[in-house]
């Protein structure tokens, strides 16, 4: 029975084509809609946690609260205190600094460029590690000794020198007051996703070089922040708990004076706040799918009546109500389904088209798309109910006799 039902509802769709598709248009549009923006949201939001996780999902900052009103001389951290954290979470953490960073302009030749300066230590490679094209990283005698050695981006090299490889050439720039001559050592290729220089920037015009931190802390060696990052991502959360509770007993202060911000929370902030933009947006989307369920029960209510002889015909030789019924609500979920299909594969297509256009990785869940089917279905059913009920319920009499 219900393979004759669907051979009949295919059979009355192929006879009126065209309606057939204005039927399903709002279908085809409210399903398109929503598995474009949910592939949307999922994507960005594997976006943002690849993104995450090129700076290092362990990494964590921390320093006394904007919120304390009594602050200190000594909240500011010191070398001292570097070292003391070092000591007692040494095992636990794979890298310690003093977040120290500062923008000035640099001078070689006639060539100005302005550069953002980030303090590391010689370990940074180990968390954030880079494609070194020429000459070397920063060593621990850089660190050490405050040496003015330099480790910069072939872009930032071309800026400021004309060439990719620029080891061996100096500049001059200006940090906190003194003016000094500055060496690079070495040229790094950074390779960024357009997703990724969007987000992060790109230098530009503009430059951007590794120093040993240890010159950005000079020359009272205060500093406001430690940046860490754990070893293990599954035990980081005690491990800062721990830490945080440690600087405050080293700083005579409470725990929730400081302030940590760890990449994880941001991830996870960012994350929920995707997950719910999507869902919102996606709602809105599929608020089409009510205006094409509409329009299915209209077109339905039409072939009612349309149909109406051939109802009482189908009565007169013996056909139950409920066969009717089954027949016309068999006819609007395939309606349904048939322009649920077919939005899933507008909805596909954009998706990936507009990945291939970004050079993006896109993502498309197949539960996503099954729900999406099943539930362009089901909205055919639900508004199929009506013009069935209409139908099953005619008089078989009345029905033969209808011109």
């Amino acid at each position: 029975m219900l393979i004759e039902n669907m051979k009949m509802a295919f059979t009355a769709i192929r006879a009126n084509k065209m309606r057939s598709f204005l039927t399903m248009l709002g279908i085809i549009i409210g399903i398109g809609s929503v598995i474009s923006i949910v592939s949307i949201g999922d994507t960005m939001r594997s976006m943002f946690e690849g993104l995450y996780r090129e700076v290092g999902v362990t990494q964590a900052y921390i320093g006394i609260g904007y919120w304390v009103d009594e602050w200190r001389q000594s909240d500011y951290f010191t070398l001292d205190d570097m070292t003391r954290v070092k000591e007692v979470f040494g095992d636990e953490l794979a890298y310690i600094d003093s977040n120290a960073n500062t923008s000035a302009e640099a001078i070689a030749g006639r060539t100005r460029v302005n550069f953002s300066y980030d303090g590391i230590d010689y370990n940074y490679q180990d968390v954030q590690p880079v494609n070194m094209v020429y000459g070397r990283y920063l060593n621990e005698g850089d660190i050490l000794g405050r040496r003015k050695n330099v480790v910069m981006d072939t872009r930032s090299a071309e800026n400021l020198f004309g060439t990719e490889n620029a080891v061996g050439k100096t500049f001059r720039t200006t940090i906190y007051g003194s003016t000094d001559e500055y060496t690079v050592v070495g040229i790094y290729r950074k390779s960024q996703s357009p997703f990724q220089a969007l987000m992060m920037g790109s230098p530009g015009d503009g430059g951007e070089a590794y120093i040993p931190y240890t010159i950005l802390t000079w020359p009272n060696d205060y500093f406001y922040y430690l940046r860490m990052f754990a070893k293990d991502e599954a035990t980081m959360d005690d491990v800062y708990a721990r830490l945080k509770a440690f600087v405050a007993r080293m700083k005579d202060r409470n725990p929730e004076d400081f302030r940590l911000m760890s990449a994880k929370d941001e991830m996870g902030s960012v994350d929920s706040v995707m997950g719910a933009v999507s869902a919102a947006v996606g709602g809105i989307a599929a608020i089409s799918l009510l205006v094409g369920g509409i329009g299915i029960m209209n077109i339905m209510l039409v072939s009612v009546t349309e149909r109406t002889r051939e109802i009482g015909i189908r009565k007169s030789l013996g056909a139950r109500t409920q066969d009717i019924m089954i027949q016309f609500l068999t006819e609007s979920a395939i309606l349904s389904a048939c322009g649920g299909i077919l939005g899933v594969l507008l909805g596909t297509g954009l998706v990936a088209i507009g990945g291939a256009v970004l050079g993006v990785q896109t993502i498309i869940r197949p539960v996503i798309v099954v729900i999406a089917v099943g539930f362009s279905a089901m909205v055919g059913v639900f508004f199929g109910i009506y013009p069935a009920s209409k139908a099953a319920k005619k008089d078989p009499i009345e029905a033969l006799r209808y011109e």
